[in-house]
């Protein structure tokens, strides 16, 4: 999934505009078919994407051996993955995102975690559930400390000429790009007669393995889901670009990615136990479970809150792309990177001028973790040699985060780190 989650990183060439995102993703010409595919995902990603974030900040903790007083740059997303890394106690995390949308969102989240009087009125926030007070929450205690821009975008009026934060009174993971997609594979598998939250009550992984054989995985089978999925913009809602979709159908005979989606979805329904993953959660009961029936993201944990509350002055969100960032940094002066998946929709030209910003600022013994759509990390044939030879990637270990990354929804998790001078 782009994440990102989803954030793309550019080149530089473009500045400004309402749009980063799109402008920086675009390619080819508008009268191509391939033009036209990427100037219609832009439009679809210029809105919310991401409610929540999909990597697991538990494995992004673990492969970073994030320590207190690490400085960490990131991309944003739905926010969830920085406010895990808050745990930490970190000496500052700078997060980045092109999408105002998800700028909004982290500071509203960080604002939230700062200001809100408790845990459970934090909890109640954010954990999904339609909760009438919300709003009433975020007017007498968040909004006086947001910025400007960011009062003015929850402030924002639409279509319904309801303001766009009442949507914290119902549950904002049916919303964005993602909420919609995942509502709308709900609604074609109740079509075949399947209710897919109905595996939130198996009991073990045998139980999670019939449902899946049984119900969803018969699904793919269908020529109409078939045909959808050989199209690049039935995947636009998962956040997946052109060049990513291209990566995904490449492993499959007839174009389509089917075969892939089902086994990464078996992955998720099965891989872990339902009462651990908050992520199949998500993605078959379309919310998150209430306390004492099934798991939180980490950032809602009670035991994570304090920690959270404390360092959360330490984060700065800018709406700007990882390089552009890195480029007013010192050398020397960040610890650790999370790239989510934006590697995935770089050229070689914008892949190298990141890394040479990543090299230049990395301390010793620094940390580089991402995602990509397919197993194989995309660095080995694109990066510059110079380059490469900077960095030790750790593919054993790379590996087993890969296995056990809860979200299930990537090819591969990568780890490099840095080497000694």
């Amino acid at each position: 999934m782009a994440r990102h989650e989803r954030t793309l990183i550019d080149n530089g060439e473009y500045r400004g505009g309402e749009n980063k995102v799109g402008e920086a993703m675009l390619r080819h010409s508008a009268l191509s078919a391939e033009g036209l595919s990427e100037r219609l995902f832009r439009l679809l990603f210029s809105g919310l994407v991401y409610p929540q974030i999909w990597e697991d900040p538990e494995v992004d903790m673990e492969a970073m051996a994030l320590a207190e007083g690490h400085r960490i740059v990131t991309i944003g997303s739905g926010g969830c993955n920085m406010l895990a890394y808050l745990s930490r106690l970190p000496g500052r995390i700078d997060v980045v995102d092109l999408n105002r949308h998800h700028i909004a969102l982290n500071r509203l989240k960080l604002a939230a975690f700062r200001h809100l009087p408790t845990y459970e009125d934090v909890l109640r926030h954010f954990i999904g559930h339609k909760k009438r007070g919300n709003v009433e929450a975020y007017d007498r205690f968040i909004a006086p400390h947001l910025d400007q821009e960011t009062r003015d975008h929850w402030n924002h009026r639409g279509l319904t000429a309801r303001r766009r934060i009442t949507v914290f009174n119902g549950n904002i993971y049916h919303k964005g790009l993602l909420g919609r997609f995942i509502g709308t594979g709900h609604a074609i598998a109740r079509l075949h007669g399947v209710k897919l939250k109905d595996i939130t009550a198996a009991r073990s992984i045998a139980e999670q393995e019939h449902f899946f054989e049984t119900r969803v995985a018969p699904l793919f089978d269908k020529p109409a889901i078939r045909w959808a999925t050989s199209r690049k913009s039935s995947l636009f809602g998962l956040g997946i670009p052109p060049q990513q979709f291209d990566e995904l159908a490449s492993v499959s005979a007839d174009g389509s990615v089917a075969p892939v989606l089902k086994n990464r979805l078996r992955r998720l329904a099965c891989g872990f136990p339902i009462e651990n993953n908050y992520f199949a959660w998500q993605a078959f009961a379309r919310r998150y479970a209430a306390p004492g029936e099934g798991p939180l993201p980490a950032y809602l944990r009670p035991d994570y809150y304090d920690a959270i509350k404390k360092a959360a002055p330490r984060v700065e969100v800018h709406h700007e792309s990882v390089t552009d960032l890195l480029s007013r940094k010192p050398e020397a002066s960040v610890d650790r990177y999370c790239l989510l998946d934006a590697q995935d929709w770089m050229t070689p030209h914008q892949l190298n001028g990141l890394w040479r910003e990543i090299t230049r600022t990395a301390a010793p013994g620094a940390r580089v973790v991402f995602r990509t759509a397919a197993e194989a990390s995309i660095l080995a044939d694109r990066l510059d040699p110079g380059l490469t030879s900077r960095w030790t990637y750790r593919e054993t270990e790379s590996l087993a985060f890969t296995h056990n990354d809860r979200s299930a929804i990537y090819g591969g998790f990568h780890l490099y780190e840095l080497n000694d001078a």
